[in-house]
């Protein structure tokens, strides 16, 4: 007989493994531009691109605004990612269990 996993160990297993991820993993990731970039790089149109709305925020560019060490700056601004998308995640969940009742 299989044992059952509850829903709180699976979640809370899940949220630990994204937070691994974002935290250490991001560091790992490629530092080449995405596609769009290289195309645009490819074709000679990527320095005519403005400056987007948010590029003086906090965590522009997948780094951390205010601290200089790459490894920390990168890994802070995905495990913030990675909290405040479950929350949001988690209030979207509660609003729609409200509405169900």
């Amino acid at each position: 007989m299989r044992s059952r996993i509850s829903t709180r160990t699976l979640v809370v297993t899940g949220l630990v493994l994204c937070l691994l991820l974002a935290g250490v993993a991001s560091y790992y990731a490629s530092a080449h531009p995405d596609g769009l970039e290289h195309v645009a790089g490819t074709l000679g149109f990527s320095g005519s691109a403005d400056e987007h709305g948010s590029a003086d925020s906090p965590f522009a560019d997948y780094g951390t605004k205010g601290v200089d060490d790459g490894f920390l700056s990168g890994g802070l601004a995905g495990v913030v990612g990675v909290v405040l998308t479950g929350a949001v995640m988690w209030l979207v969940l509660r609003f729609l269990a409200r509405r169900r009742d």
